[in-house]
C-alpha cells in the first residue's frame, strides 16, 4: 500500500512528502530557494553522493531519509526517491508564476561532458542519451540513473533532456549529469522580474 502525504509551506517555495510502501519508507523535503545544504540518509551511498552534488550545484536545501529493500537490489529505493523528489519540486513551484521556465546547461567533469535541458512545462517528457563504459559504479547499477531521472521528470511534470556527449569514466559521466541537473533546475526555476504571471502564451503551466 502506498501512502503519500504532501505538505506545502505557502511562504516558501518548499514542500515535503512521505511515501511508505511494502518496498520503501521515505521522508523527503525540498526547498527550491535554499543554500545548497543536504541531509541525506539512504541505503544507496552512490545516490547520496549524486544528490549531494545536485543540491550543492542547484543551491537547493534537500533532506532525504530513506530505507528500502536493498537486500533485493537498489531499484525500488532509487525509483521512489526520484518519485518523491519530483513530487516535492512540483508542489514547491505552485503555479510557477515568474519563473524563467527554460534552461540548458553543460557541465564538464574532467574528460566527460554532460548537457541537461529543461522546460518546466507541466508536460512530462524524458529523453536520455548516455552510453557508459561500465554497467556499474561500485555496487550501483548505471541503469538506475535512467530510472531515477525518468521518474523525477514524470512526477515533477517537466520536460527533461539529458545528453552525455562523451566520457571515459562512468563515475565522471554520471556526476556531470547530476551537477548539470542541479544547475539547470536552479536556472529554470529562478524568478525573472520581467515575467508577469506565467511564462506561457496559454496563461497557465
Amino acid at each position: 500500500m502506498t501512502n503519500n502525504n504532501e505538505i506545502k509551506d505557502e511562504n516558501l517555495r518548499s514542500s515535503s512528502v512521505k511515501r511508505k510502501t511494502n518496498e520503501t519508507d521515505i521522508a523527503l523535503s525540498l526547498t527550491v530557494d535554499g543554500s545548497g545544504v543536504s541531509e541525506l540518509e539512504t541505503d544507496v551511498p552512490f545516490l547520496n553522493h549524486m544528490l549531494d552534488l545536485f543540491t550543492k550545484h542547484g543551491q537547493f536545501d534537500l533532506n532525504v531519509q530513506a530505507r528500502g529493500d536493498i537486500e533485493i537490489d537498489d531499484h525500488h529505493t532509487v525509483e521512489d526517491i526520484g518519485i518523491c523528489l519530483g513530487q516535492t519540486l512540483r508542489e514547491a513551484l505552485g503555479d510557477k508564476r515568474g519563473i524563467k521556465r527554460y534552461a540548458s546547461v553543460f557541465v564538464p567533469m574532467d574528460e566527460a561532458l554532460a548537457q541537461v535541458v529543461i522546460d518546466v512545462s507541466n508536460r512530462p517528457h524524458f529523453e536520455y542519451r548516455a552510453e557508459y563504459p561500465s554497467a556499474q559504479v561500485g555496487s550501483f547499477s548505471t541503469e538506475l540513473v535512467h530510472e531515477f531521472l525518468w521518474k523525477f521528470a514524470l512526477e515533477a511534470r517537466i520536460t527533461l533532456h539529458v545528453i552525455v556527449h562523451y566520457g571515459q569514466n562512468t563515475h565522471h559521466m554520471i556526476e556531470a549529469i547530476f551537477k548539470a541537473l542541479g544547475r539547470a533546475l536552479d536556472e529554470a526555476t529562478s524568478i525573472d522580474p520581467r515575467v508577469t504571471g506565467v511564462p506561457s502564451t496559454k496563461g497557465v503551466l
